[in-house]
């Protein structure tokens, strides 16, 4: 066996440059490029690896410098979503804080299910010196460090601490990056002297290697199960979730839909799956989604969740399917959240572990000639009219000083191709965009909700971007963020403008926290903490070298929003627009519940009147998810 040497960090390096994932006919690299800020903890190590090998094989691995370890992952996470999870970013930080910094983009990433390597520097294992910059000194446990907090975040964790171990764990970060069941935040930990630590490399394992895509197909005996139950459903409800995209799958499901008639409602990973204007499509699902697609999910009596883990805004806390013996067909590559939503109902649930495709082509040639009743469809025909009707009137220009956030959405959806790509996350705006935006691709809709990040909108953003940019793709990417959410991650605007990447931020100024303060104001506590004096966001924006419309000054905003947006689509690099609105104008009602407790006692008699509204919506919407009354055991007090 013929070999060479080199450090764990080079060895690093050059295996990365040469992994790739492959989905049937497609194939492209695994991990593009890294993301980083080199400080005395990976400079020596991964930063001399990158830059030796950029000299040896320019633009083979590409190294990326960031201004926040945190929005290196974002940006990773964003560009893993729209390459449908085929490609991400690796992000290396230094020792310490550089690596505690990322902690919230692993728990981002592993809660959407999206892959992103992270290559944390630790501090010596060898120990020549104790204690070392950056290191935490537990005397119960003096080999714990910042980098064991990645652990419980990430979905594959591994210290190197010697060159032999750097093979296997390599191998297994790859493995669980490229599977669409276990991804999420691979986290690999290099203790800085490691990382510069001598090896003999086998030539094969530099070598180019593919990593084939599982897309497990049903079992037939489960899809034969599935179609009976289906075709034995008076209501039947099709849920699709972010597994129908990362599967590319939304061509099978328009053709189940079209074929059967049965409705479709979205998740917010899932927005685009349909597209808005097909005659199936009800539009976001649960506390934050559509009354037309709450409506039908009411008095479905089968709910097939296709790609979807049912988290709590989906379900509305366990309220959105009301009906009292709704079934389900679940339908899921993760054996996990297949077995969704209904532990307490045995039989309830029909848990399908397949591949969103594979499932959805099984089931429309077993359901051929089945169709729902011609009443039922008519039924969501009207509800889906009335919807719309009401979210037309939302949407359209009233001349309002400030304007509302439902008319400023308006105003950039008239101004956008349909194929272009709305980001955002967190606070009022993914609520607002699910009930209101109309996804025409199925990549346009790009809203993270699964951990409601702050602070995601821009470096997200700016991986969308990267993503498209990679693909050959030039369609605008919008990010929608309130000032919130800007100012707590707008360092990337200096990224995007020194790279010269035309991304496109609308921030919509409301002097405070929207979303938290209407919540608020349900528990009786009156916008407490959530207002703030506004800032000077255009003069922000200004220093880090972006180009800036503010609209905060002008007499009719929402029209002179949508030239400013074509003036933006045409720029060579970033532009952030800033326009103010009312935070007291929000979209309209759609009946979704979210379980957020109130204080049971309080001098205050407006909490006293939030606990008696908030004990009422519990009791009427009679929780499906709420554990059952057990009886008291019978017995001794030992029994205890």
């Amino acid at each position: 066996m013929t070999g060479r040497e080199a450090t764990v960090a080079q060895t690093l390096v050059s295996f990365l440059a040469h992994q790739f994932t492959v989905d049937g006919d497609h194939r492209e690299r695994t991990v593009p490029a890294v993301f980083g800020i080199l400080g005395h903890g990976n400079l020596a190590g991964i930063g001399q690896a990158l830059a030796e090998y950029e000299r040896r094989r320019p633009g083979a691995l590409p190294y990326r410098q960031a201004r926040n370890e945190q929005a290196m992952v974002h940006q990773g996470v964003g560009y893993a979503r729209i390459h449908r999870r085929l490609g991400t970013y690796a992000a290396t930080a230094s020792v310490g804080p550089g690596a505690a910094n990322m902690l919230t983009g692993a728990a981002l990433a592993t809660a959407n299910r999206l892959p992103v390597l992270l290559l944390v520097s630790d501090t010596l294992a060898t120990a020549a010196a104790d204690p070392v910059l950056q290191q935490l000194e537990f005397p119960q446990r003096p080999d714990q460090q910042v980098a064991d907090a990645f652990a419980p975040l990430s979905r594959f964790f591994a210290r190197v601490s010697r060159p032999e171990q750097l093979a296997p764990a390599l191998l297994g970060a790859l493995r669980v990056l490229t599977d669409p069941a276990e991804t999420g935040a691979v986290t690999l930990v290099l203790p800085e002297d490691v990382q510069t630590q001598a090896l003999t490399v086998p030539d094969g394992f530099l070598a180019d290697r593919d990593w084939r895509l599982r897309r497990p197909p049903a079992e037939a005996g489960l899809l034969d199960a599935a179609a009976d139950r289906i075709r034995c459903a008076q209501r039947p409800l099709i849920v699709a979730g972010g597994g129908v995209l990362y599967s590319s799958a939304e061509r099978q499901l328009r053709a189940l839909a079209a074929a059967t008639g049965i409705p479709v409602a979205t998740t917010q990973a899932g927005g685009g799956a349909l597209d808005a204007d097909d005659p199936q499509a009800l539009g976001g699902l649960g506390v934050t989604g559509t009354a037309s697609a709450n409506t039908v999910a009411a008095q479905a009596d089968l709910v097939i969740g296709i790609g979807t883990r049912y988290t709590d805004f989906t379900t509305g806390s366990g309220t959105v399917f009301a009906y009292p013996q709704v079934g389900f067909v679940t339908v899921n590559v993760a054996v996990h959240d297949a077995h969704k939503p209904d532990p307490w109902r045995p039989g309830a649930v029909l848990p399908v572990v397949a591949d969103a495709r594979a499932a959805l082509t099984g089931l429309t040639e077993r359901l051929d000639g089945h169709r729902v009743t011609a009443a039922y469809s008519d039924e969501v025909a009207r509800t889906r009219r009335s919807w719309m009707a009401v979210a037309d009137r939302a949407l359209a220009p009233t001349g309002a000083e400030p304007p509302g956030q439902p008319e400023i959405i308006g105003a950039i959806a008239r101004a956008l191709d349909p194929r272009e790509v709305v980001v955002a996350a967190a606070g009022s705006l993914p609520g607002d965009l699910q009930k209101l935006w109309r996804p025409a691709d199925p990549l346009g809709y790009h809203v993270e909700y699964g951990f409601s990040c702050m602070g995601y909108e821009i470096a997200g953003g700016l991986g969308v971007k990267r993503g498209l940019l990679a693909a050959g793709d030039d369609r605008a990417v919008v990010v929608l963020v309130g000032d919130g959410g800007y100012q707590m991650l707008h360092g990337e605007l200096a990224t995007a403008a020194a790279e010269g990447i035309a991304l496109i931020v609308v921030v919509i100024d409301n002097a405070g926290h929207a979303s938290i303060g209407g919540l608020s104001e349900r528990i009786g506590g009156d916008r407490f903490g959530t207002g703030y004096p506004g800032i000077d966001i255009a003069a922000n924006a200004v220093s880090h070298g972006v180009a800036v419309a503010d609209l905060t000054g002008s007499a009719d905003p929402v029209a002179a929003l949508e030239p400013a947006l074509v003036r933006a689509r045409a720029a060579t690099g970033p532009t952030v627009i800033v326009i103010r609105a009312d935070p007291l104008i929000a979209a309209p009602d759609t009946g979704g519940w979210w379980e957020v407790p109130v204080a049971e006692v309080s001098d205050d008699p407006r909490v006293r009147a939030a606990r008696a509204d908030y004990e009422r919506e519990h009791r009427d919407r009679g929780r499906r998810r709420a554990r059952p009354e057990v009886p008291p055991a019978q017995g001794g007090a030992g029994d205890g």
